[in-house]
Parts: C-alpha cells; sequence; structure tokens
C-alpha cells in the first residue's frame, strides 16, 4: 500500500502574516508603554516601580502565606471529615436543600461553611479531595469557586463590622445580618448563572473528572494489607489534605502576585503624607475616581449617604480586608450610617478580593479558560448582594 504525503498547512494569509510579525507586537508594546506610562506620571518611574515590587512581596508575605496556612488547614480538616463520612452524611442530608436553590449537591454547603470560617481558596482544599469530588458531576464542580467566593471572610467581615458598633453608637447586628442575606442572595445568582455556563459547555450528565493519587481505602492499609486504626487514619488524612493545600498554595502564587497587585495600584492613592514614596500599597487611585463618576447610578442602587461610600466595594474587589479597613475612618468622618454597613457587608463578602483570586483558583482545578465567565458571573452576583442588602434594609426600616 502506498503511503500518501501529508498534506501541507494552508499557508497564512499575507495580511495575517503582516499583523502578526508587525502590527500585533508593536500594538501591544504601546499599550504596555500606556500602561507603565500612566503609574509613572502621577507617581515617577522610581517610584512606580518600587511600589510595584514591594506591592508583590508585601502580599507574598502577608497574603499568599496566610492563604497557604488556610490552604493547609482546611485541607487537613476536609480530608478528615471525607475519612470519617461527614462529608456523605452532609450531602444526604442537605441535597433537599442545596439542590433546588444552588443546583448543587449537599455536600456543597461544606464549602459554604469552610469559606465562611475562612477565605475564598478553602474551598480549594474540598474540591481537590476525592471524597468531596465524588458527589459532582463535572459542570456543577467549576462554580464551586463562586460558591466559595460569595462567602470568602464572611466570618471575618460580620464580626468587624458588629464590632463598629461602640464607634457608631448604634448595636448594627441588624444590619450584619441584612448583609449576610444580601451575600446569600448574591451567592445564588452568581453560582446559578455559572451553572448555566458550564452545563452549556459539559453538558449535564458528563462525570467530575476523578484525582490520580491514591484512594481512601490504598491509603489506609498498612505495608502487610491489614487495616490501619483510627489513629493511623487520622495521621494519614492529615497529612495528605494538609499536602493538598501546600500545593494550592503554591499554585495560586501568580495569580495573587499580579492581578492584585495590578488591582491595588489601581486603587489605592498616595502615602498619608499626599506624596509618592515608593513604598507598598500606593497607586493612582482610578477605580475609585471612576466610581465617583458614576455616583448617579451607583447612589440609587446601594442607597450609599456618601459618594465615598462605593470605594468601599470597589476596593473589595482586590482585597476585602483593605476594604473594611476604610470603614472606621469614614465613621469617624460622618459619611457612612448602618444602612451603609449592610451594604458594606454584603458586598465586601460576597466579593471579597475575587478579581485576584478567581483566576488562580482555577487555575488550581485546571480550568483558566473558565475564569472570565466565573467574573461576569460573580460581578453580577455582587451587584445583586448589594442591591438586595440596601432594598432589605429600607423594608426592615419600615417593618420597625
Amino acid at each position: 500500500m502506498e503511503i500518501q504525503p501529508e498534506a501541507k498547512p494552508k499557508h497564512e494569509s499575507k495580511k495575517s502574516t503582516v499583523i502578526k510579525k508587525w502590527i500585533e507586537p508593536l500594538l501591544f508594546t504601546a499599550v504596555l508603554a500606556g500602561l507603565f506610562t500612566a503609574f509613572s506620571i502621577p507617581m515617577g518611574m522610581a517610584n512606580a516601580f518600587g511600589t510595584m515590587m514591594k506591592t508583590a512581596y508585601d502580599l507574598l508575605v502577608n497574603t499568599v502565606l496566610y492563604i497557604m496556612a488556610i490552604a493547609v488547614l482546611m485541607g487537613a480538616i476536609s480530608a478528615l471529615l471525607s475519612e470519617f463520612g461527614v462529608i456523605d452524611l452532609l450531602n444526604r442530608i442537605l441535597s433537599p436543600l442545596m439542590k433546588p436553590i444552588y443546583g448543587l449537591p449537599g455536600a456543597a454547603a461544606l464549602g459554604i461553611v469552610t469559606t465562611y470560617l475562612s477565605d475564598n481558596p478553602a474551598i480549594l482544599s474540598l474540591a481537590n479531595d476525592r471524597g468531596f469530588r465524588k458527589y459532582f458531576k463535572k459542570y456543577q464542580l467549576y462554580p464551586m469557586t463562586n460558591l466559595g467566593t460569595a462567602f470568602g471572610m464572611g466570618l471575618i467581615v460580620s464580626t468587624f463590622m458588629l464590632g463598629l458598633s461602640t464607634q457608631m453608637g448604634t448595636n448594627l447586628g441588624g444590619a450584619v445580618i441584612i448583609g449576610n442575606v444580601g451575600a446569600i442572595t448574591g451567592s445564588i445568582i452568581s453560582t446559578r448563572l455559572m451553572l448555566w455556563q458550564t452545563k452549556r459547555m459539559f453538558g449535564k450528565d458528563a462525570e467530575c473528572d476523578q484525582l490520580e493519587p491514591e484512594t481512601a481505602v490504598e491509603r489506609n492499609n498498612t505495608a502487610n494489607g491489614t487495616k490501619a486504626n483510627i489513629g493511623m487514619r487520622t495521621m494519614n488524612a492529615l497529612m495528605q489534605g494538609g499536602k493538598t493545600g501546600v500545593d494550592i498554595g503554591l499554585s495560586i502564587i501568580p495569580g495573587v502576585l499580579i492581578i492584585c497587585t495590578l488591582v491595588i495600584m489601581l486603587t489605592k492613592g498616595p502615602s498619608a503624607t499626599g506624596e509618592y514614596t515608593g513604598s507598598a500599597n500606593e497607586g493612582i487611585a482610578v477605580i475609585p475616581w471612576i466610581a465617583d463618576k458614576l455616583e448617579f447610578i451607583l447612589k440609587p442602587l446601594f442607597g450609599f449617604t456618601s459618594g465615598e461610600s462605593v470605594a468601599v466595594p470597589m476596593t473589595a474587589l482586590g482585597s476585602a480586608g483593605a476594604a473594611i479597613g476604610v470603614v472606621p475612618q469614614m465613621i469617624i468622618d460622618g459619611v457612612v450610617t448602618s444602612h451603609d454597613i449592610s451594604v458594606f457587608t454584603a458586598m465586601c463578602m460576597c466579593w471579597s478580593g475575587y478579581l485576584s483570586t478567581h483566576v488562580s483558583m482555577m487555575n488550581a482545578l485546571g480550568r483558566v479558560d473558565l475564569s472570565g465567565k466565573a467574573i461576569v458571573c460573580h460581578t453580577i452576583g455582587g451587584l445583586c448582594a448589594g442591591v438586595a442588602a440596601n432594598w432589605l434594609f429600607k423594608l426592615f426600616e419600615l417593618i420597625l
């Protein structure tokens, strides 16, 4: 049988070749130069580069290592919960609730609990556990990033806002509860929108990809094939889960450092003295400036007392911790009320730095191509969280 020669690939058109070789690199160079110029003109080139490097280092030391610690601990806990059947029990008990509300298995409720008590990436420790993934279809796994992000830092944000009661001179318990309800509303919308996207991509029946590491049965057998005792099973689960957390912590470093550095430099302004010093967490404050221009739209939606309040949820895009950190000064300045606190709680909790974590979280799940869809869905969910908190608070005021 005569072997046919391979067909030669079609040559690219002359126009596409010119674009690829000349226009594309020149255009990219112009955009990149424009970006650095936008930072360098107000800040000075030396200060801009200094701030960039120091902000990235600050994120690495104070944010990434913190997240890694959370991932290690939550990975160990999730492995224990999987090992001793707690996830299976939650799946059976909560399926009637989680399925109609979120369209997810009952086991997904554990993701809400873990992220509410810690931070967004805690969901990855669960998503990378074999005992957790087995309850999910493929299309249901990736919306877990939206579900987890909506509850990330929930306990920290809620506790912080509640602690401002003394400074505000009023009990903020009701405002914080309404904020949590608003965040739940946003989480449902964000997760459902992402489910709609992934169901179209993967279909309803595709099974979730399983991980390669050893199974629980293999892990719990000793070298001579006998069943490991409870103490050995506990230690094995802790070590394997903790190791998964370390891998997750390492995998999110590029996304957090690159994206969050950019977001912070677009959000923050000069130092307290009003001058640029090249220190970490300085910037050109473009995001608050844009928010101020859109105040005529945002204020009716969220009911903010002052246009300055828009900076809080905008800052939460990059860091919920940074966002809630500016609230005490706003209270001193007298520009926020209990109503604003409820909206802050909802949006800071629902968004909680998702611009800096969604890409890295999707990358850790091996589907970075879904990051754009997840971000769009979660942007809508966070806006709905704020609107829900705004109108729920107004309803609460009318009733009382």
